[in-house]
C-alpha cells in the first residue's frame, strides 16, 4: 500500500486529489470534504505538504474516531467518508476518501462548496438551487458528460468491433461502417453533444486518463491470506478488454483436470469457468465507479474471491439474490452495451447461474457479502488434506463424491451404492462425522441423512497442510 501511496502523492494535488500538512486544519479539511461530495468525490491525505512533502501526523487513541465525529456533526447532508491510516516513509498518513453524494448540495457549516481544478471555492446561491434540482433527478454515473473528452479519445476500431458482434449477438439494428459519432449517439453514449463516462470507459483509447480507478486488479496469493502474491496484473484499457484479460489471468492460475470417459479425453477446470466468467463480468459492468479503488480477483490456494467496489443497489439483498429478483442496474449505458454483445442477458439471473453452475461444478455454494463498501462474490473448494484423505476407505470416497453432486446421503444409500450391509455403512459413516467430515442430520429411523460438513456450516476447511480437491484425487 505504501508504494499505492507515494505513486498517488507523485500525481500531485488535483480536481479529486488534495493535501493537508495537519489535522489543525480542520475547516480546511470539512470545506474539501463539502467541495468533493458535490462534485466528483475525491481523496485527502493529512500529513502531506502542498509540495508533495510526506511530513506526517500524529495519531492518538481517538484520533480517527473523533475526526468521523466532526465531519460527520459539521455536514449536512452527513458525510460518511472511509478514513484509514496508512504508512510512507516511515511516516504515518490519514487517508480519507469520498464520494460523490447523491443527495446534494453538502454543506460545511452551513456553506457549500464545490471542486474547481486544485481549489475548494465556497458555492454561489445560485449554483446551490441548481444543484439541488440537478440532485433530485436520478443521474446514473455512467450517463454523466466527461467533461474533458472528445471523439479523439475514442478508439475507433473498438467501435468497429463491438458493432459487429452487437449485430451478431442481438441483430443490432445498425449499419457496421456508420459514423462512430452516430454510432455513439445510436447507443445513447453521447449527451448534449458530448462524450458520456460509458462512451470513455466502453471505448476510450486510455480511459484511466480520466478515470484512474476503472482498473481490474489480479493477483495469485501464496496460501490462504493475500500477504505474499506469486502473480500480479493491473488491466487498464477498456472495461471490454478488461473483462477478458482478467477472465484469462483466473484460467492461468487454476487447474485444469484431465481424465479419459470411455475413448474420450474430458476437461474439467478447477472452478466453473462459467460462473466466474460471470462473475467478473457482473463486477466490471456493475461496480460504483465513482468508488476511488479498482475491481480486485484475489485466487488463493482455497477459493477465489471477487471484489465489486460499492455496495448493492437499494432494493437488492444478499437473500434476494439468491432466489428471484429483478435487475436493477447501478449503470444501464454499460449494461445496455454489455447486454447487445451478450455479456449479460438483463434478466436478474446472473446470480443464479452463478449458483447453478458452481454446485453442478461440485463446490460448495458461492458465498456473496456486502461489506457497506465492497460486494464479494467468493467461490471455495471443497478441501480436505492428504493425511485425512489417506484414512477413508474407497466406500467413504465413494460416499464424499457422491454427497457434492448431491444435496444429503441416507444410510440406505450408502449401502446401496457400495452394495454393503447396514451394519457396516452405520459404522463407516459414523467414521465420517467423527472425522467432521459429514453432518448427521436426525438421531435415528428413515429420518436421518447425511450432509457434507462444508455445506452444512458454509465455512471453509483450513490448515497448514497443503489441501487438495477431494473429488478429483483418486
Amino acid at each position: 500500500m505504501e508504494q499505492s501511496i507515494l505513486d498517488l502523492i507523485k500525481k500531485g494535488e488535483s480536481e479529486t486529489l488534495e493535501f493537508k500538512e495537519t489535522l489543525k486544519l480542520d475547516n480546511e479539511i470539512g470545506k474539501t470534504i463539502s467541495a468533493f461530495s458535490n462534485t466528483r468525490g475525491g481523496i485527502i491525505l493529512i500529513g502531506v505538504s502542498d509540495s508533495g512533502e510526506i511530513i506526517g501526523v500524529t495519531i492518538g487513541k481517538n484520533t480517527i474516531e473523533e475526526l468521523a465525529n466532526y465531519i460527520k456533526r459539521n455536514t449536512d447532508t452527513k458525510v460518511y467518508p472511509s478514513i484509514k491510516v496508512e504508512e510512507a516513509e516511515n511516516k504515518k498518513i490519514i487517508f480519507i476518501e469520498i464520494q460523490e453524494n447523491k443527495e446534494k448540495p453538502v454543506f460545511f457549516k452551513n456553506h457549500a462548496y464545490k471542486r474547481v481544478g486544485k481549489t475548494s471555492p465556497e458555492m454561489s446561491s445560485s449554483e446551490i438551487r441548481k444543484l439541488a434540482k440537478e440532485s433530485g433527478e436520478k443521474v446514473y454515473w455512467d450517463s454523466k458528460i466527461c467533461s474533458e473528452a472528445s471523439l479523439e479519445d475514442i478508439d475507433e476500431e473498438k467501435v468497429r468491433w463491438f458493432l459487429r458482434k452487437a449485430k451478431y449477438e442481438r441483430n443490432f439494428d445498425v449499419e457496421l461502417e456508420t459514423p462512430v459519432k452516430e454510432a455513439l449517439e445510436r447507443l445513447k453514449l453521447i449527451k448534449n453533444g458530448k462524450l458520456t463516462n460509458a462512451a470513455i470507459l466502453l471505448f476510450g483509447k486510455n480511459p484511466q486518463k480520466f478515470f484512474l480507478q476503472a482498473e481490474t486488479r489480479c493477483a495469485r496469493f501464496k496460501g490462504t491470506e493475500p500477504l505474499e502474491f506469486i502473480d500480479m496484473k493491473v488491466f487498464g484499457e477498456d472495461i471490454i478488454n478488461q473483462r477478458d484479460n482478467a477472465i484469462e489471468f483466473v484460467k492461468e492460475h487454476i487447474k485444469l483436470h484431465a481424465k479419459i470417459v470411455g475413448t474420450e479425453r474430458e476437461e474439467t477446470w478447477e472452478y466453473p469457468i462459467e460462473a466466474i466468467r460471470e462473475g467478473i463480468t457482473n463486477a466490471i459492468c456493475h461496480r460504483s465507479y465513482d468508488v476511488l479503488s479498482n475491481v480486485q480477483i484475489r485466487i488463493f490456494d482455497d477459493r477465489i474471491e471477487i471484489w465489486n467496489p460499492g455496495t448493492l443497489p437499494e432494493g437488492l439483498t444478499i437473500e434476494k439474490l439468491k432466489g428471484k429478483h429483478e435487475s436493477i442496474l447501478r449503470n444501464p449505458l454499460i449494461g445496455k452495451c454489455f447486454f447487445l454483445i451478450r455479456f449479460v442477458e438483463q434478466w436478474g439471473t446472473g446470480t443464479n447461474r452463478i449458483i447453478r453452475e458452481t454446485i453442478a461444478h461440485g463446490l460448495p455454494d458461492p458465498v456473496f457479502e456486502d461489506t457497506k463498501t465492497s460486494f464479494i462474490l467468493t467461490f471455495r473448494k471443497y478441501l480436505i488434506s492428504d493425511d485425512l484423505l489417506m484414512e477413508l476407505n474407497e466406500r467413504q470416497k465413494k460416499a464424499v463424491e457422491y454427497l457434492i453432486k448431491h444435496e444429503k446421503i441416507t444410510n440406505t444409500r450408502y449401502q446401496e451404492i457400495n452394495k454393503i450391509s447396514k451394519q457396516t455403512a452405520t459404522r463407516e459413516l459414523k467414521e465420517l462425522v467423527d472425522k467432521k467430515i459429514f453432518v448427521k442430520h436426525g438421531e435415528t429411523g428413515k429420518g436421518t441423512y447425511y450432509t457434507l460438513f462444508e455445506r452444512a456450516h458454509k465455512g471453509l476447511t483450513k490448515g497448514s497442510q497443503e489441501s487438495i480437491l477431494i473429488n478429483k484425487k483418486r
